[in-house]
């Protein structure tokens, strides 16, 4: 028997993007410098869209393309930030709100270590929680697959909501 109403739900989400042109890249709404930026209708972060994704399937809501599509002219440059902060808000409508988030982010650059902790305060100010309850981690693929070459950057999220 299912219910429809769980007071417990979780949620994953997954988002790449490829460089290109630029001199940074947004993750976690932190802006890193870097040779290269990533192509994106938005700011490309990553770890963002991932995050949207994780909440909006553990609402049952669908995911980012279809809250945003990469269609929509007003959305074009956005901060990643805004989309998340109307995500949570989409939650809150419905009665749920994030418990905590475990992220991982694979790039083989640029290094991310000494952003997390700004990577982690960042979204836990948008989600409304606690940083405690963010967790965010970098690693690389050992230069195996498209990460690992250094053609883009990709991101995974798994998160927790409650009513």
């Amino acid at each position: 028997m299912s219910n429809a109403n769980s007071a417990i739900r979780i949620g994953h989400g997954y988002d790449a993007h490829r460089f290109g042109y630029g001199d940074h890249v947004v993750l976690g709404g932190i802006t890193i410098p870097h040779e290269q930026g990533l192509i994106a209708h938005s700011d490309g972060d990553v770890l963002i869209h991932a995050l949207c994704d994780a909440l909006l399937g553990a609402a049952g809501l669908g995911d980012i393309g279809r809250h945003f599509p990469d269609t929509d002219p007003e959305l074009e440059g956005i901060d990643s930030r805004i989309l998340l902060r109307k995500v949570v808000a989409e939650l809150g409508q419905r009665g749920f709100r994030p418990g905590n988030v475990d992220a991982t982010v694979i790039a083989q650059k640029p290094r991310l270590s000494a952003h997390v902790q700004k990577m982690q305060q960042c979204l836990a100010q948008d989600l409304g929680i606690d940083v405690s309850l963010v967790n965010i981690k970098a690693t690389t693929t050992e230069k195996m697959g498209f990460t690992g070459r250094g053609e883009g950057i990709a991101a995974h999220a798994v998160v927790l909501i409650h009513a």
